[in-house]
């Protein structure tokens, strides 16, 4: 999985993608969601290492089956809260 860390602050937002995801468009209706290289494309993780940004986490932008699983494996997504865009699972975090 790919994990991008972005400060500003306090808050902290992690942007997490599959490998086999990156790079890719996807198409939602009229709309285009680019999980682009720029944005997602930091450092190729471990499991545990997606699980230890989650925890420290303000807001994330979550793409790809394994990452996904990952986030719900350690309780920071409700399986309900996942959609689908183009056959690729997606989900956000918040914490307030």
């Amino acid at each position: 999985m790919y994990l991008k860390i972005y400060k500003n602050g306090e808050h902290i937002l992690i942007a997490a993608c599959d490998k086999e995801v990156l790079g890719k468009k996807l198409k939602h209706g009229n709309s285009v969601v680019e999980i682009s290289k720029a944005f997602y494309g930091g450092a190729y993780v471990s499991e545990e290492e997606l699980q230890k940004s989650l925890h420290g986490a303000t807001t994330g932008n979550l793409f790809g089956e394994k990452t996904i699983k990952c986030a719900i494996k350690c309780g920071f997504i409700d399986p309900n809260s996942v959609i689908m865009i183009d056959y690729v699972p997606h989900a956000q975090i918040f914490r307030i």
